[in-house]
């Protein structure tokens, strides 16, 4: 018979009240009052694309010292886009072309707020075509092409396995002074929470676009709430329930505490109508719009936009998504420009593997490995490529097999580790966020200051 552990229950009990927003009523912040927020003011803004995005569309070679455009379309057969669409951008004396949706990301590009960080993905150690095929397994993560195990090790920094918790949560573990007398946790999810959000020690509120939910009771008045609050004070000598009761106690504050705080949040920036991800960043910088209120003076964000898993259809499914997140990103920034703070919020991008480069059937692709990301903000130095792009020959030196499954040349350690330093994280703290960190050789790739 399995007996869940104590943290476990508590973990799962955390999970079942996300709808009342309880989530956050574990972390330790301290008794020392927070430090006037905004004044030191950071925060790092996750936009998953679950799925599995094909950045071989997204972030297009056209002309470079190690190839052309004829190579990516001879390899991309029926999903290759024309060159003419695409979107022209420039790295140095390179140039290359973003898919003809992401024409805010171009702009931002353009003004130096967005970097392209290339080929980034899930490794064990940096590896080669020829170790890859090797057959050894314990150079590579374990379940390589499974949406739901790479999501999982995307989201917690751990290649083997899946981890329970996340390197957002742990994070914000090791800043918790940062926030010390908050009095609303410092990650927050606006879709559920996901692995990265879960922390040893804190753990994430839910703020959904509609709204965070509340037992619609004065825990204090008499009637229906008075009795709601004898039930949850009630010591029935059960350490876990108490607990519970705890956490639902707490979680309702933080659900009115927020709610009233922000009713009179009234934001200039224009979000466009009808797409999820931009509803998403509203209530973000809505959230952030408070943060003095809240007393915080770091917060982690998680936002996640579905669909990218294109194994039929990609140009139709493709096209109309990173229209919704590219002009999503620009109302974001333009929002972090209105609350002033445009220099001091990241937001960066995630998806668990690529594709691949040869086409299934003629107009999908399949799960693959190493992908392309944007980094956005205030703070970033953008106008830039950093990472190593990868060749886009199937079979060539960057393929694991012979249909573009591209190896990474940059590991998910190293992109949030310089996120992590940029946010506050000490150097020698890296190995608490990121165990694997010490295989690679540079923990910091220059996107950010």
């Amino acid at each position: 018979m399995y007996i869940r552990s104590r943290r476990e229950f508590l973990k799962d009990t955390l999970k079942s009240v996300t709808a009342l927003g309880a989530l956050g009523g574990m972390a330790k912040f301290g008794e020392l009052n927070a430090l006037a927020a905004g004044s030191n003011y950071q925060a790092l803004v996750c936009v998953f694309l679950l799925g599995g995005n094909d950045g071989h569309n997204t972030v297009v070679p056209l002309t470079t010292a190690q190839q052309n455009y004829s190579l990516y379309q001879q390899a991309r057969g029926g999903l290759a886009i024309q060159q003419a669409a695409l979107l022209p951008i420039a790295n140095g004396s390179d140039s290359y072309g973003l898919h003809p949706s992401l024409v805010e990301i171009q702009s931002l590009y353009n003004q130096g707020k967005a970097a392209v960080l290339a080929n980034v993905g899930m490794l064990v150690q940096p590896i080669t075509r020829t170790m890859y095929l090797s057959n050894n397994g314990a150079l590579v993560p374990s379940a390589l092409f499974s949406h739901s195990d790479q999501s999982s090790q995307w989201q917690t920094g751990i290649p083997s396995g899946t981890g329970s918790s996340g390197w957002g949560g742990r994070i914000t573990d090791l800043m918790q002074s940062q926030n010390a007398g908050a009095t609303f946790p410092p990650m927050t999810a606006t879709t559920g929470c996901q692995l990265f959000c879960t922390g040893v020690e804190t753990f994430p509120a839910s703020v959904p676009p509609t709204g965070m939910s509340t037992l619609n009771v004065n825990l204090t008045s008499t009637g229906t709430g008075s009795a709601m609050q004898q039930l949850l004070t009630f010591d029935n000598g059960v350490q876990l329930v108490q607990a519970a009761n705890g956490i639902m106690t707490r979680g309702n504050t933080y659900a009115n505490t927020l709610t009233g705080l922000l009713s009179g949040v009234s934001l200039q920036t224009q979000f466009p109508a009808g797409n999820p991800l931009a509803a998403q960043l509203q209530t973000v910088a809505r959230v952030m719009a408070v943060r003095n209120q809240l007393g915080l003076t770091r917060q982690i964000f998680f936002c996640l936009l579905d669909g990218f898993d294109t194994h039929s259809s990609q140009v139709e499914t493709q096209t109309p998504l990173l229209q919704q997140l590219s002009q999503a990103l620009l109302a974001f920034y333009q929002s972090t420009v209105e609350l002033g703070i445009d220099g001091s919020v990241t937001t960066f991008t995630a998806s668990e593997f690529g594709r691949t480069l040869t086409p299934s059937g003629t107009d999908g692709s399949d799960h693959a490995w190493g992908n392309h990301h944007f980094v956005i903000g205030g703070g970033v130095k953008g106008g830039q490529f950093y990472g190593s792009f990868p060749l886009l020959v199937a079979g060539g030196a960057n393929d694991a097999g012979t249909r573009g499954v591209l190896i990474p040349t940059t590991a998910v350690d190293q992109y949030g580790s310089t996120l992590a330093q940029w946010f506050g994280v000490a150097p020698a703290n890296l190995p608490q966020v990121f165990p694997n960190i010490g295989s690679f050789g540079s923990n910091k790739l220059g996107f950010l200051g």
